[in-house]
């Protein structure tokens, strides 16, 4: 049997789980080349470039309007970046939706049969916490769930 079919079914009475659309994560062999073509894009140079050492990897922001794009670039071989490009090569990474609870909501989808990839949530880039969706359980797309770290949480 497999996992997806273990996965509680949609109720009408399920709370909402997403807040909105934070970021959609592209990974890129080269980020000071994609600023450029993302620039060129946008219209917007990348708003922030931060490091987060926890996942070896680079990070750039576009402000997207609605939304922001987030480009990862590995930044050591054992990134999950850089398995991931040698494995399918750059493109769309990961979904990242808001949420205001991440423990509540990781409780919620462990609880409906969705797999964690990490059982506590963790620090990452754009001063938020984050945990991943298994992509097997979510039609290959890999769900980022992050929170917004208030300053006395840091």
């Amino acid at each position: 049997m497999q996992h997806q079919n273990k996965r509680k079914s949609f109720q009408k009475t399920d709370k909402m789980q997403f807040e909105k659309l934070d970021h959609i994560g592209i990974a890129v062999k080269d980020i000071e080349k994609s600023n450029e073509l993302f620039a060129l894009l946008t219209g917007k140079k990348a708003y922030k470039l931060e490091a987060v050492e926890s996942e070896n990897v680079m990070t750039s922001f576009f402000d997207g309007g609605n939304m922001k794009v987030e480009l990862l670039q590995a930044t050591d071989a054992t990134s999950p970046i850089a398995k991931f490009i040698e494995k399918r090569g750059e493109g769309l990474h990961h979904i990242a939706f808001e949420v205001e609870n991440i423990e509540e909501k990781m409780k919620d989808f462990e609880a409906k049969g969705f797999r964690l990839l990490n059982k506590t949530p963790k620090k990452g880039a754009d001063n938020k916490l984050i945990c991943f969706l298994h992509p097997k359980d979510t039609n290959g797309v890999l769900i980022e769930l992050c929170q917004s770290i208030e300053i006395s949480e840091q």
